[in-house]
């Protein structure tokens, strides 16, 4: 590999000698396998469940290699926060998952339900999602670092029936706002500790008394499976819908954009909670039969680097904020350490910056792999691949079976395609890929104000090069992305709202060199309390009480007048355009941004 830089950071070319590349990446001819590329075809990479009932993601992941010659392999090896292992096999987790969904039907859990699962990375969040989509219900994993008011928020959008936690987070997130969720019907408790409260469960008791035998019932690809809650800037948060048939893509793509070979050890870094973390910490990589490394603590550079030798893991994929931490360090810290066995590395996430692909050159001897998804769209659509040479800062190109393109249009009319190259414009993919969300949660307006035409438009502004990689330019709504996660201004402003002082907020998100941004709220107060930095302090502390230290805000500056639409919005583009010192523009021109 060699990086060449004619001019300019956006021309920047990291190029691969074909000849160097080991083992063969899955993809080798790019635009060979586009022009041959179909869905229909991909399906026969799997099995399907035996006698032609279906498709069901767990066998997929699971059953097939269990019963096969992967039986004894390590799918899964988990390493905790005091250093304890442990390796599961894929025989072990097919039956585990079987006792698990043995357990959900011993409930009277029945398919189609919701079960929410809200704990860390410990081997118990792996098999009961895995169980649940065996059982034919419906999987929602929530991130563990969600205050009280989210998690009953999300549990009480999708009709929880189901929760697994562990006692310390069911006393601490769940149990004082337990009247909000009143579908829920069980607790699932892992781990010991003394807790009140109905319907509760430990899961010694339930998997001991579960049998590992299971028969997955039959399976339409377009059953629902996986709920994942996304933000936007107004309103609450969305559920996501996925179908059972989402799992030809989670496969196709760890083949394609993450290059997975059968004798990997692969590690993702992103937590279960969030979208990356099911369908590539989870999903993708079992389906393919590699063995998955997971990693119950928390980032920490040094650890990481430990992980990364002591693991011999041969893929690696992790996040901008993750990189840019680990850059702080500077190159001479992988140093100390035998990497040898890093063959592919990938980011997602937020995206990465330019300097940061260069520098995996230096630390690592490999560059970063970038690529672009969202939640919306189930799995990777566009990626900086294996065998073709990396643009930084660019997105990549779309994987096969994926069509995009970049549009102009005026809230979904007088739609156009724009064809000039490098001419900003939304960011559409067209329609049909199988990981393609079937819905937003009982919310159909808002998901059918997704599309025109046969385009789903993503919502983020792009621009595309003479080569075909496209460049991300920005959301086009006000989404906050902090370290990966993003984060609805409405959502926190409720919740600062919901402090007797606290008349109005604003919230934004304001560049930070590490997490990409940080949240940042305005607020005024209500008469009789006035600015301070205990208030300031206090209603910090209210924040990261509500909603959790990942989604609460890190500054709050007072301010006596919010600015606002005639419509009596408030105006968030223009309390930015302040925070940064940017000229404010025509005041007309924003309030119509903000409708």
């Amino acid at each position: 590999m060699n990086l060449s830089s004619p001019s300019g950071m956006s021309e920047r070319r990291i190029t691969k000698d074909r000849a160097t590349l080991s083992p063969r990446p899955n993809l080798f001819d790019y635009d060979a396998e586009r022009s041959r590329f179909d869905w229909a075809n991909a399906w026969k990479l799997l099995d399907g469940l035996p006698g032609g009932r279906g498709y069901n993601i767990a066998h997929e992941a699971v059953d097939r290699h269990a019963t096969g010659s992967r039986a004894d392999k390590v799918a899964i090896r988990w390493i905790g926060k005091t250093g304890e292992r442990r390796d599961f096999t894929y025989g072990d987790l097919r039956n585990e998952t079987n006792r698990f969904a043995n357990a959900l039907a011993g409930l009277g859990v029945r398919p189609g339900e919701r079960v929410f699962i809200l704990m860390g990375r410990l081997p118990e969040l792996y098999v009961a999602v895995l169980g649940t989509l065996k059982a034919c219900c419906v999987a929602s994993p929530l991130f563990s670092a969600f205050g009280p008011e989210p998690i009953a928020t999300r549990v009480g959008i999708g009709e929880g029936h189901v929760l697994i936690t562990t006692p310390e987070l069911y006393r601490r997130k769940v149990q004082a706002v337990r009247d909000k969720m009143p579908s829920l019907s069980h607790v699932i408790l892992v781990g010991d500790g003394e807790v009140d409260g109905p319907g509760l469960h430990r899961w010694p008791s339930l998997m001991h008394a579960a049998s590992p035998d299971y028969t997955i019932a039959p399976t339409d690809p377009e059953d629902m499976a996986l709920l994942h809650f996304t933000s936007g800037t107004t309103g609450r948060p969305k559920g996501a819908v996925h179908v059972h048939g989402a799992v030809v893509a989670h496969h196709v793509t760890g083949l394609y954009a993450l290059d997975l070979h059968e004798d990997d050890i692969y590690w993702c870094t992103a937590d279960p909670g969030w979208v990356t973390g099911t369908s590539y910490g989870i999903l993708a990589p079992l389906t393919n039969g590699v063995t998955s490394i997971v990693v119950e603590a928390e980032f920490d550079a040094q650890t990481w680097y430990s992980t990364l030798e002591r693991e011999r893991v041969s893929v690696w994929y992790s996040a901008p904020t993750a990189i840019r931490m680990m850059m702080r360090l500077g190159a001479e810290a992988a140093k100390g350490y035998d990497l040898s066995a890093l063959r592919f590395m990938a980011s997602v996430g937020e995206p990465l910056n330019p300097e940061a692909v260069v520098w995996g050159l230096e630390a690592f001897g490999l560059p970063f792999h970038d690529n672009w998804w969202q939640t919306e769209t189930g799995g990777i659509m566009i990626a900086n691949l294996a065998a073709l040479d990396i643009k930084p800062g660019s997105m990549g190109v779309p994987l096969p079976g994926i069509e995009a393109a970049i549009l102009r249009h005026e809230k979904g009319r007088n739609v156009e395609l724009i064809e000039e190259l490098m001419v900003e414009g939304e960011l559409a993919l067209r329609k049909g890929w199988p990981s393609m969300m079937r819905g937003y949660l009982n919310e159909e307006e808002r998901y059918r104000k997704c599309f025109v035409g046969d385009w789903y438009l993503t919502g983020d502004l792009a621009k595309r090069d003479a080569d075909g990689y496209y460049w991300f330019v920005g959301r086009a709504d006000d989404v906050i992305k902090s370290a990966g996660h993003l984060i609805g201004p409405f959502e926190v402003e409720s919740a600062l709202m919901e402090h007797p002082a606290v008349a109005e907020a604003g919230v934004i998100g304001k560049p930070d060199p590490v997490v990409g941004e940080i949240v940042k709220a305005f607020v005024s107060l209500k008469a009789g309390y006035e600015p301070s930095e205990s208030l300031r302090k206090e209603l910090l502390g209210h924040g990261r009480k509500r909603l959790g230290p990942a989604v609460a805000p890190k500054e709050i500056d007072f301010s006596a007048n919010l600015p606002k639409t005639r419509s009596g919005k408030i105006m968030r583009r223009l309390l930015k355009s302040r925070e940064l010192g940017l000229p404010e523009g025509d005041l007309s021109t924003l309030e119509s941004d903000e409708k």
